[in-house]
C-alpha cells in the first residue's frame, strides 16, 4: 500500500489516473489533440530520468501536432487498436505488438486513429535537460525549462499563458 510520501509498488495502467492537464499545448493546439488521453506511470513511482505514459486515443484523435524534439529521444508500444504513424517518409501503419522509435533530431512525427476503434499505446521518452520541439507544419515551437514547456510562434512571440 501507499501513501502520498511513499511510492506504489505496483499499479493498473489503464486505471492510472489521467494527467490533469489534458495538453500543454496553448489554444488554437490544444483543442487537436481532443480524445487523447494521457495517464503517467513513471510519476507514481518517482521516475525522474525517463517518463513513461499509458495514451488512450479515440477514434479520430491525435498524438500531437507533428514534431520533433531536439534532445529527448521517444519511443512508443501500441498495445491495442490500430493507429497511422504519419513521419517524414509518409505513413506507417501500426497494430497491438508493434513499436516505433524516435532519436532526438530525427523525423518528425504523430500518431492518428484513423480507425472506428479505440487505439492504446505506450509512449517513453528521456527527461535530459534543454530540450527544444520543432513542429514543422505549424505556428509553433516549444523550449523546456526547469518550470516546464514554454511555447512560442516561430518568430519568439509568446502565446499567452493558459
Amino acid at each position: 500500500m501507499s501513501t502520498p510520501d511513499t511510492p506504489p509498488v505496483a499499479l493498473a495502467a489503464a486505471a492510472a489516473p489521467a494527467r490533469a492537464k489534458p495538453s500543454n499545448y496553448p489554444e488554437p493546439f490544444a483543442s487537436m489533440v481532443q480524445g487523447r488521453v494521457k495517464r503517467p506511470l513513471g510519476d507514481p513511482f518517482g521516475l525522474q530520468g525517463f517518463g513513461v505514459n499509458h495514451v488512450t486515443m479515440a477514434p479520430g484523435a491525435i498524438s500531437s501536432l507533428f514534431h520533433r524534439h531536439a534532445v529527448q529521444d521517444e519511443w512508443i508500444y501500441v498495445l491495442s487498436g490500430e493507429l497511422v504513424l504519419v513521419h517524414d517518409g509518409g505513413e506507417t501503419r501500426l497494430g497491438a505488438g508493434m513499436c516505433a522509435g524516435f532519436p532526438a533530431g530525427g523525423t518528425g512525427h504523430q500518431l492518428v486513429n484513423r480507425s472506428a476503434q479505440e487505439a492504446c499505446y505506450l509512449e517513453v521518452g528521456d527527461r535530459r535537460p534543454g530540450d527544444g520541439v520543432v513542429y514543422p507544419r505549424d505556428d509553433l515551437a516549444a523550449e523546456r525549462s526547469a518550470e516546464g514547456w514554454r511555447f512560442t510562434r516561430k518568430d519568439g512571440t509568446p502565446y499567452p499563458e493558459r
